[in-house]
């Protein structure tokens, strides 16, 4: 199979666009904390960079994409250390004329970002040997798997049926729901402070992320057509109408538009519509914006009523984005827009809406349960939470030693 230029130079621009979220992801995050921890969230970030590129090379494109066992892994031998491939190994997966390095380093953008997500919810409180100890677990035993299962051709979920364009259960509602498991078994700040520390720097968190979701979406069809340019439209659409949605609600409660609240809604909106991008019309992606904005929202709301000190709303942005977003490509999924997608609900398939429902539940439930008790192994090895002390002082001095901004300077 020859080379095809244009979507091999559109699917690396896209692996950058990807690339560049996880920076962006540690400046949403750097902004929201203290300005004594700002450091100690942007290193578990751009630990990811580097850690997650070392397993993907080393077995973790493998586990992904190799061949099969039992459609719940790849061999993680196949392609070790990028065995056997070279220069004119080309990706087969969807005839796009694509060389198979190109995949290789796109998907390894996704498995990046993933687990950074995760680390807002125990932000300013989890030793840094511990969350080096749950990244490279959670990457094999979690993120690795559902890969598998749902994006390789030969994956149990994608055999039954289960569709997910760019990673609403592969990503977020297992992060979402790691997250989850996080907050309840790391348990509770002592020092707990909501308060952003940089609204700006949020913002261009937030840019950023807005802009590499282009590549996240648009690019998870693998080559340039008119389904490209579908999912890209309907990721603009649907943040927008949901960082819109969530500001007007808080607007309503508070009596003040809120920057902070207008891009969450914003990030709500992108993690939401993103299983469905390239499966749903404009029309539908601007109803997926509103759901995104209102549901996302009330259950931000709702983990303030019980308590869950998920300091960063990963749970109610990602994974409950990221769930529903799963649940309404099941209901409004339309061949019309993808001859290779699906009918949903209202297209006359429940049996892809029930699919769609219960992919949601394994995958939600498998990320929370193996989070739990990985977290619970791991504290037997060392201790997964910091004392009351370090988180007084700020993560930046007692675990790393630095300062974001050191006084007198």
């Amino acid at each position: 199979m020859p080379i095809n230029v244009g979507n091999t130079a559109f699917m690396l621009i896209c692996a950058s666009l990807v690339m560049l979220m996880t920076p962006g992801l540690a400046f949403f995050y750097g902004g929201l904390v203290a300005r004594k921890n700002v450091l100690a969230i942007m290193i578990q970030s751009f630990m990811s960079l580097g850690w997650t590129t070392v397993l993907w090379i080393a077995f973790g494109y493998s586990m992904c994409f190799g061949p099969t066992w039992h459609g719940i892994i790849g061999n993680p031998l196949t392609y070790a250390f990028l065995h056997g491939v070279n220069l004119h190994t080309m990706f087969t997966g969807n005839n796009a004329g694509i060389p198979l390095i190109v995949h290789i380093a796109y998907q390894m953008m996704f498995a990046i970002i993933t687990p950074a997500l995760i680390t807002g919810a125990f932000a300013n409180r989890v030793t840094f040997k511990a969350y080096f100890m749950f990244l490279t677990a959670w990457l094999i035993f979690v993120y690795f798997p559902f890969v598998h299962m749902i994006w390789s051709p030969n994956g149990i979920m994608a055999q039954w049926g289960v569709l997910d364009f760019a990673g609403g259960l592969v990503v977020h509602a297992s992060a979402g729901f790691a997250a989850l498991a996080s907050v309840l078994y790391v348990g509770r700040r002592a020092v707990v402070e909501n308060k952003p520390h940089n609204i700006p720097w949020i913002a261009l968190g937030t840019g950023l992320l807005w802009f590499g979701w282009y590549g996240f979406n648009a690019g998870s069809e693998l080559r340039v057509d008119a389904v490209t340019a579908s999912a890209f439209l309907n990721t603009d659409i649907a943040a927008s109408f949901a960082a819109v949605a969530w500001l007007l609600i808080e607007w309503g409660y508070g009596r003040q538009p809120k920057f902070v609240g207008l891009l969450t809604g914003a990030v709500a909106g992108l993690a939401t519509i993103t299983p469905a991008a390239g499966y749903v019309s404009p029309v539908t992606a601007v109803i997926i914006g509103i759901a995104a904005g209102i549901v996302c929202y009330y259950a931000v709301a709702m983990k303030n009523r019980l308590g869950w000190d998920d300091a960063l709303d990963v749970w109610g942005v990602h994974g409950v984005g990221g769930c529903l977003g799963v649940v309404l490509l099941g209901v409004f999924a339309s061949k019309a827009w993808n001859p290779n997608g699906a009918n949903g609900l209202l297209h006359g398939d429940p049996s892809f809406f029930v699919k769609q429902v219960v992919a949601v539940v394994i995958c939600s439930a498998w990320a929370f349960a193996f989070t739990y008790g990985m977290l619970w192994l791991i504290n037997l090895v060392t201790p997964t939470k910091v004392d009351r002390d370090a988180e007084e002082r700020g993560l930046d001095l007692t675990l790393h030693g630095e300062e974001a901004y050191p006084v007198g300077l």
